[in-house]
This record gives C-alpha cells, structure tokens and sequence, in this order.
C-alpha cells in the first residue's frame, strides 16, 4: 500500500506543478476551442448544417486588443451574456461609417472611439446590428488557426475577406 501511495504521490505533484502554468497558458496567451452555431457559416463550421459538426481553433489572447483590423475574427465578452465568449468578425474600427442592418434602427452608424462593429458571416447572426458597437475592451482573443477538420486545417486568412463589399463601410482612418 505504501508503495501505491508513494507513486501516486509523486506522480500527483508531477502533474500538479503542470497545472499553474497550464491554466496562465489557457488564461493569457492561447487557447484551442471549439466553435459552435451557424453564425460564422460557411467561414467557420460550413458543415454545420449537415451534421452540426463543430470547428476546432486556436485563440490568441496576448495583445487581443491591439493592432486590430477590418476582417478579423476576434472572440469577446456577449455585451448581454458577460459570461459567454462570442465569436464574430471586424466589419468597422473606430471612426468608420458602418452601413447596418435590422434589427439596428438607423442605416449607418459611425464606429464611436475605443469600439468595433462586429458582424456574423452568416444570415441569422446576434451581432453589432442587434446590440451596437462593442468595446475593444470586451475583446477577449483573435481567431488564428483551424485546427480540425484537418481537410480545413491552418492559419485562418482573415485579411482575405471581403470585408468592403456592398459599399458597407466607409473607412473613418
């Protein structure tokens, strides 16, 4: 019994001092996650619909809140949910003129300073144009990376978007 209880003490602190680093790890610099809903459809998760099938993806966190752009998909705070972690992409940064959408009651809003316009890929997304603009300081991460399906794995190409289309935005900066 000793014996037992020698080697389960050992590997129990071996696996304990793990644990601090692993959660700062997961808390501050990068955590993989599972993608859910259809709001970044087709982008994210496009075989949602056949098999609700889920995308895995890597978030970044350092630095979340810097150098952000029109086209990124960044995760951040639910303005209703503060609990919930949302995923949506940048359609406007601070300064711009944003062309919205219903349920948002005027056609253009320009981005207030230290916000973004954040909008869902797909039709029926809960986004900027039902609850305004959010805050950078809500924005908790950025999208870097699918990590499974492995047909669909790697760096996410954000700057790809056609984030400009339709005359959505006008650029404020």
């Amino acid at each position: 019994m000793s014996k037992f209880l020698g080697q389960f003490t050992n590997h129990l602190v071996r696996y304990a001092t793990w644990l601090p680093p692993l959660i700062c790890f997961n808390n501050y610099v990068a955590q993989v996650t599972f993608i859910s809903g259809p709001s970044m459809y087709p982008f994210l998760n496009p075989q949602y619909h056949e098999s609700l099938r889920q995308d895995l993806c890597l978030v970044y966190k350092m630095y979340a809140q810097q150098n952000l752009d029109r086209g990124m998909l960044v995760t951040f705070r639910n303005p209703d949910d503060p609990d919930k972690i949302t995923v949506k992409r940048i359609i406007g940064l601070e300064g711009d003129m944003v062309r919205t959408k219903p349920p948002y009651p005027h056609e253009y809003f320009q981005v207030p300073e230290g916000h973004v316009w954040v909008a869902g890929d797909g039709d029926k997304s809960k986004d900027s144009n039902y609850y305004g603009p959010i805050s950078i300081r809500l924005i908790t991460g950025r999208i870097t990376h699918i990590l499974s399906p492995w047909n669909r794995a790697g760096r996410v190409k954000w700057w790809e978007h056609p984030v400009h289309r339709n005359g959505d935005v006008n650029a404020g900066n």
